[in-house]
């Protein structure tokens, strides 16, 4: 379980296909924040909740089955990308994000990119499977950040990016047309299943 308030960023040093895994190795460029990770621990990378399988120095390595590959940005990423690294919780810590379970929903797709004063305003596509579990005020996890939505409309929602967002995350980076992970809030998940008795 994740609050979606990223430390910061690493940068991808292998992508290795072993099999029916795929070996992801990244170094972070946050000071200390191996410190106290061990074999085992789950670590949120891009917004997937990934497990951490070796330490080595200042990198980490954790394995991915062919579906979640898929089903991530992390097929279209390389040897050196940034990515957004946040630890788990741990309980009675305090929550100021949301909660992020780090199970991605589906890839969404960079609509408009709008700089405003020292905001960065993004509109992203989303999927009409999932369109009533964002709503205006309500929160989404965007490549593992929380961010509250602005607006909404028929296929699509806005953020914005705060400076501190644009400073400790990759989503400063993304132009028109990049594919991001999509996570709905975990609330907006039941209250939308409730209401579909279930079907959705």
């Amino acid at each position: 379980m994740f609050s979606g308030l990223v430390a910061g960023v690493g940068r991808i040093t292998e992508i290795n296909l072993q099999g029916e895994t795929i070996e992801l190795a990244v170094t972070p460029r946050i000071d200390d924040f191996l410190t106290t990770v061990q074999l085992g621990d789950s670590i949120a990378v891009n917004g997937t909740c990934l497990t951490v399988v070796e330490i080595n120095n200042n990198q980490f390595t954790t394995t991915l089955m062919p579906q979640t590959f898929e089903k991530t940005t992390f097929k279209n990423l390389e040897k050196g990308s940034l990515v957004n690294l946040e630890r788990s919780l741990q309980v009675g810590a305090r929550l100021e994000g949301h909660i992020v379970t780090g199970h991605v929903d589906e890839l969404s797709r960079v609509l408009k990119r709008t700089v405003n004063e020292n905001a960065i305003e993004v509109q992203f596509s989303i999927p009409h499977r999932l369109h009533g579990q964002v709503v205006a005020q309500g929160s989404v996890a965007i490549n593992g950040v929380s961010l509250t939505v602005m607006e909404t409309g028929n296929g699509w929602f806005t953020v914005g990016l705060i400076p501190h967002t644009q400073l400790v995350t990759n989503l400063d980076t993304l132009k028109v047309g990049d594919e991001v992970n999509l996570e709905t809030d975990i609330l907006g998940k039941y209250v939308v299943a409730n209401l579909s008795g279930g079907k959705n």
